[in-house]
């Protein structure tokens, strides 16, 4: 009686060591894990917590997620939808990334009033072959006949079918697909367990939670006129933040001519520098950085301050800075 007790008891102790083991593994912080690679014509960085068993794996199907996002919506490669898409000028059977992708920016193209138009790459490939090197007026004339081929209401998503109405449209998503990869990538993550995570795409960022013990994540917004020195600081918990600046690229030598181009007169948008958008979701933020810059600081933070859970930072053409009304409970240090 006495052995089988002594059983009983240290039966109950392997047990309870056991399950101690078990509750100490389970509470054991997670580590950080980060892998960068090339995609979408920019750096991709993948920053989880999580245990080394599973990171691997994890980080590998968030960047498996935006490369099937970058195939489809890449008009350079002959093998994606949006090439054929453009080719042709119409789309059966086209996946439901590509259909979402479209009708959204056909949303916000609706909200900015035509300041976001995904049909912009026929003007787009005039300045890259050299429209810069023409005198203005002879500009003017040009993208005048240019500008009949663009106009994001004249894409028909119907039966299961994308078509232009107008023949030799085109059309970019390049100022939807970085966001909408960073989304489509967290909702793996999320799928996989990740409780915080941050993904960076060329300066769209979308986040999952804060750090590890309730840590925001930091983000610091680069100065163009000085690289060294940041405008401000932010600290995010679970938003997302995209930046559109004119500094970086340009289809002229001298630097007049730069990428975000106005669809309504073809010419580079001129009111801007530099907008940050925080937004609720990476697709959001992006399109929106670019819809306010085209738009101007009037208007774009007056939309802005129209929009639910949306705040912005704007430099102007002056280097003034505007802010939005909520932008504040973002803000770290003030602006430097």
């Amino acid at each position: 009686m006495r052995d089988k007790r002594r059983f009983i008891l240290s039966t109950a102790f392997i047990l309870l060591l056991i399950l101690l083991g078990q509750i100490f593994a389970c509470s054991k912080p997670p580590q950080r894990f980060e892998e960068t690679r090339s995609l979408m014509d920019t750096y991709v960085s993948v920053t989880i917590y999580s245990n080394e068993k599973t990171a691997a794996e994890t980080i590998n199907a968030a960047f498996a997620s935006m490369e099937e996002i970058a195939n489809t919506a890449s008009i350079f490669d002959s093998k994606s939808q949006a090439f054929q898409l453009n080719q042709d000028g119409f789309l059966d059977n086209p996946s439901a990334d590509l259909e979402k992708m479209i009708s959204m920016s056909q949303d916000y193209s609706k909200l900015t009033n035509g300041c976001f138009d995904i049909t912009i790459q026929p003007v787009l490939e005039l300045w890259a072959e050299g429209l810069w090197k023409e005198d203005e007026s002879t500009q003017k004339i040009i993208l005048e006949d240019t500008l009949q081929r663009v106009g994001w209401n004249k894409i028909i998503l119907k039966s299961n079918r994308i078509y232009f109405n107008v023949s030799e449209m085109k059309l970019t998503l390049g100022g939807i697909a970085k966001g909408y990869a960073v989304d489509s990538a967290l909702q793996v993550l999320r799928g996989m367990g990740i409780e915080h995570a941050l993904i960076n795409a060329g300066g769209d960022m979308g986040m999952i939670g804060a750090k590890p013990g309730n840590k925001p994540w930091t983000i610091s917004l680069e100065n163009p006129d000085d690289k060294n020195q940041s405008i401000a600081t932010f600290k995010l918990t679970g938003e997302a933040i995209a930046t559109s600046g004119n500094y970086e690229r340009y289809f002229d030598p001298e630097k007049q001519a730069h990428h975000i181009i106005d669809p309504r007169t073809g010419f580079s948008a001129n009111e801007c520098i530099s907008v940050t958008i925080i937004a609720g979701t990476c697709t959001r933020a992006d399109i929106l950085a670019t819809s306010v810059f085209v738009m101007g600081p009037v208007e774009g933070m007056k939309l802005v301050d129209s929009l639910d859970g949306v705040e912005c930072l704007l430099v102007d053409s002056d280097r003034e800075i505007y802010t939005s009304q909520g932008l504040s409970k973002y803000l770290d240090e003030g602006m430097g």
